[in-house]
């Protein structure tokens, strides 16, 4: 074998070697179309009822509009409005009552039920029976509920009077009013957010729960000191799912109080509701919406960092 013969060799491998490169970003950008064809329907989805609705509500927050007239640009004059409007702080003030009550209680009932689920059965049959509120049709739910707490006919006052209490208006009364629509959406959505969480309990490996039993660890202190803070990731993402959807009430009270007794229910979302569709401010109700988006994205934004989302006890164990 002569020298040339040797050399050419490795020149040929190295050619082939700088030539293989290409063809694998040829495969990719073959790809590229096929992927293309998937994402095109969301983002055209996204850009026509999410991006563009947005831009749209922005700059309708700097014009005074009613829909009869053209928009007419009037600057920051909506923002400055908002800031001395008693009623805006009263539903952003309600909208927060509504917001810890509902957060608190389904979030604490909703661990309950997933580690109940985790550690008694895993049926998918419970699973359904547990989510079936929530494929309930939320203003199904909201008139179900008012029926039955109503102050003359409803089954639950008809029971505290045989039990020897007064009865309650507990969509009449200025102290009841939020309470009982935040325990109305939790009844329907903690379902949902058990079996987040649910699934959350399912990622954690049994041997940290055998190893925790090992050091004599009890069924409390392993919830405290393992499965809590395992479920950090899971609980965050359930936290920022949460808030963000009870920010957004609106149906529940258009159905039931229409934002009464004396805005003791009108929410944010109510109170814009209002302002667009009843007196017709669109400019005003739209410097409102970006003020709650803002807000929204501050909050989540919070969530995510407070709770160290992206992190997992799971990387160490």
């Amino acid at each position: 074998m002569t020298s040339d013969t040797v050399h050419a060799a490795p020149r040929r491998t190295e050619a082939a070697s700088r030539g293989a490169p290409p063809r694998r970003r040829g495969r990719r950008l073959g790809d590229l179309p096929i992927a293309l064809a998937f994402v095109l329907p969301a983002a055209l989805g996204f850009l026509l009822f999410y991006l563009w609705p947005a831009l749209r509500a922005f700059y309708l927050s700097l014009t005074q509009y009613n829909v009869l007239t053209p928009p007419r640009f009037i600057g920051l004059d909506n923002y400055e409005r908002l800031l001395g409007d008693h009623l805006f702080w009263n539903a952003l003030m309600v909208t927060a009552e509504y917001v810890v009550i509902n957060i608190g209680v389904q979030t604490v009932m909703s661990v309950l039920l997933a580690v109940l689920m985790h550690r008694l059965t895993r049926s998918m049959f419970v699973r359904g029976v547990v989510l079936l509120p929530f494929l309930v049709a939320n203003v199904v739910v909201a008139l179900v509920w008012f029926w039955m707490l109503d102050y003359q006919l409803g089954i639950v006052n008809q029971g505290l009077e045989w039990l020897g209490v007064d009865r309650l208006a507990f969509f009449g009364e200025s102290e009841l009013a939020i309470p009982t629509i935040a325990l109305v959406n939790t009844w329907r959505h903690v379902g949902y957010t058990a079996l987040l969480i649910f699934a959350g309990l399912q990622m954690i490996p049994s041997s940290v729960y055998e190893a925790a039993a090992i050091d004599g660890a009890g069924e409390w202190r392993i919830f405290w000191r393992v499965t809590l803070p395992l479920l950090r990731p899971v609980m965050a993402l359930v936290m920022v799912l949460t808030v963000i959807g009870s920010f957004q009430v609106f149906d529940t009270v258009a159905v039931t109080t229409g934002g009464g007794p004396i805005n003791a229910t009108r929410v944010i979302y109510y109170y814009i509701y209002d302002l667009a569709f009843t007196r017709f401010h669109f400019g005003y109700a739209a410097a409102l919406s970006s003020v709650l988006f803002v807000l929204l994205a501050g909050v989540a934004y919070l969530q995510l960092r407070l709770s160290r989302a992206g992190e997992s006890d799971l990387k160490g164990s």
